[in-house]
């Protein structure tokens, strides 16, 4: 007979799951090698019960990967027979298509037993920031992304296969942080199996089926119920991507289907597959499709698997958004961060007050760095960037946001103990948010200094990047404008911003992140919240006129009233 649940004892137990993810999830940010982990937070940690259904994740969890291992972990589980695992297992891979999309996200997976029996899983993705392989966008299959690793028992029984531990330090250019990472994430799992199994001894539970049915079930029905009070009808909408010079731009199409309580997303008409490192697996998408439906429908229930199961996703076999073996996905971001983007554009047409604007961190701009010190060592740091958010009904945009993506910005500090350059300059650029009604957020100026004293690195110091908006500007909603696009300088002039660029020492790198869209027509905005704007420096006395029709004076900053409500009756 299945266990029954009080209203209290269930809410309590919920938030105990969540809690147990979120202790794991801190374990990574004190034992972690890497600033991508440590500080960026370019990792999830969730767990499943023994059916691989997802239960919980960190309260922290990028979108791209907790999305993609809610589906993935659930084929994972049932690779082995349930009688295949033992207690102490650890199994490892890097697979993008069983799992988040390229191979710099490595799963490690670990069965929880439980009085003698499977009663969960515990999982981790850690974004590592080297798997060695040539770190560029434009490989052309997933042969140059780095090294592959299947689906293997990394632990059998709680003994270390010592040779996958090998054949992965033997693959990267930093060994030790690679290798130190995986024991983070295997640590992560041990904390996550050790407070279930305290929490079901605590409770007198056999275990979580009955707990995770009344958890999956009652998401299900408040995900359904927010889904159902939309109008039935399809929504449609498509988007342009831009590619690296020489090469047509890439289009994903949206049609999202609502029919009662469930939605179907269907991105037939999307470009095909690529000959560079833009294409996205199947569940990255999917990823941020329930990324975009989640944060519209039913923001803040936690996730599990019930979230999920009203919303189904067809994508063309072989398309960007569905791409097949062997093809290059490292820099699959670049084109899947836009799903989101792309299903609120056309969803605005039924919930206005529900979207954003397109945003300037998306895709989110990675920097990957290395080389050899002075003294020939080797050094390899990854940094990821946000741009202005797009805005919204209520509120102007976040600045310097990574969206639909969810991490942080790696303090100076930190890059500059990491690595041999030096960060110059790191600002909010003024006028770069879209105007609107509420305004785009800022973009952000970062400049970079290869040092050519006694600390200078060996050249070539190699810079990798993966982001995008160089061409094309995140557009506004409603009658807002776009914001400014980002730019790639090296010593003042136009880099590539697709490919693998060597620098030498003096060399200096300007990266400019995009602003965010605007929503609502610019001459709505009230001309005091314009007034603030100019006299925190975020736009312009020219700007505030010529954009939003709102006169200051530009030596006491002080607004003209009258002049304002002359020019803005006159443009009407």
């Amino acid at each position: 007979m299945a266990h029954q649940f009080d209203p209290i004892t269930l809410e309590i137990l919920w938030r105990r799951l969540i809690s147990i993810v979120d202790e794991a999830d801190s374990t990574v940010a004190r034992t972690a090698f890497s600033s991508l982990l440590r500080d960026a937070h370019d990792y999830t940690c969730m767990f499943t019960d023994r059916k691989g259904r997802e239960l919980a994740q960190g309260t922290f969890a990028t979108p791209g990967q907790s999305g993609a291992m809610a589906l993935g972990v659930k084929n994972l589980v049932h690779k082995l027979p349930l009688d295949h695992y033992k207690p102490g297992d650890v199994l490892i891979t890097n697979d993008p298509w069983a799992l988040a999309g390229h191979l710099n996200d490595v799963c490690v997976m670990s069965p929880i037993f439980y009085k003698g029996r499977i009663t969960a899983f515990t999982a981790c993705v850690f974004h590592h920031s080297d798997i060695g392989g040539r770190v560029s966008s434009d490989n052309h299959d997933v042969f140059e992304d780095g090294l592959f690793i299947p689906l293997v028992k990394l632990y059998e029984g709680g003994v270390l296969n010592e040779a996958v531990m090998e054949m992965i330090r033997w693959n990267v250019r930093t060994p030790d942080e690679v290798t130190g990472d995986i024991r983070s994430q295997i640590a992560a799992n041990h904390v996550c199996a050790e407070k279930i199994c305290q929490m079901l001894e605590e409770y007198d539970l056999e275990g979580l089926d009955d707990l995770a049915d009344e958890i999956i079930g009652r998401t299900e029905k408040s995900m359904r119920e927010a889904i159902a009070k939309v109008p039935d009808g399809k929504y449609l909408a498509e988007g342009i991507v831009e590619q690296m010079e020489g090469k047509k731009d890439i289009e994903i199409k949206v049609s999202v289907e609502v029919k009662g309580s469930d939605i179907l997303v269907d991105l037939a008409g999307s470009s095909p597959q690529v000959d560079w490192g833009g294409n996205v697996v199947y569940n990255f998408t999917y990823a941020y499709v329930f990324m975009a439906m989640k944060s519209m429908f039913d923001p803040d229930i936690p996730n599990n698997d019930g979230c999920a199961r009203p919303i189904a996703m067809e994508a063309p076999e072989g398309s960007v958004v569905n791409c097949t073996f062997p093809v290059a996905v490292a820099a699959r971001m670049q084109i899947g961060h836009f799903i989101t983007e792309i299903i609120y554009r056309a969803m605005a047409q039924a919930l206005p007050d529900r979207v954003i604007a397109a945003s300037g961190g998306t895709p989110a701009t990675m920097n990957v760095f290395y080389g050899k010190r002075g003294n020939g060592s080797p050094w390899h740091s990854v940094i990821i960037r946000g741009g202005g958010m797009g805005a919204s009904a209520r509120n102007d945009g976040y600045y310097v946001y990574i969206f639909p993506a969810n991490g942080a910005n790696t303090p100076v500090e930190i890059f500059e103990s990491d690595t041999p350059l030096i960060v110059e300059k790191r600002e909010l650029l003024p006028d770069s948010g879209g105007p609107g009604k509420m305004k785009g957020g800022l973009g952000r100026r970062v400049v970079f200094r290869v040092p050519d004293d006694d600390y200078a690195p060996l050249p070539p110091v190699n810079l990798g990047i993966q982001s995008g908006r160089f061409r094309y500007p995140p557009e506004g909603l409603f009658g807002g404008d776009p914001g400014a696009k980002a730019r790639f300088l090296v010593n003042g002039k136009n880099g590539n911003p697709y490919g693998l660029t060597q620098l030498k020492p003096g060399d200096t790198v300007v990266m400019d992140a995009a602003g965010g869209g605007g929503y609502g027509a610019p001459r709505e905005r009230d001309a005091e919240m314009v007034l603030e704007d100019v006299k925190n420096g975020y736009v312009s006395v020219e700007r505030a006129k010529d954009d939003y029709g709102v006169v200051i004076d530009p030596q006491t900053l002080e607004l003209k009233r009258q002049e304002t409500e002359a020019l803005r009756a006159s443009l009407k």
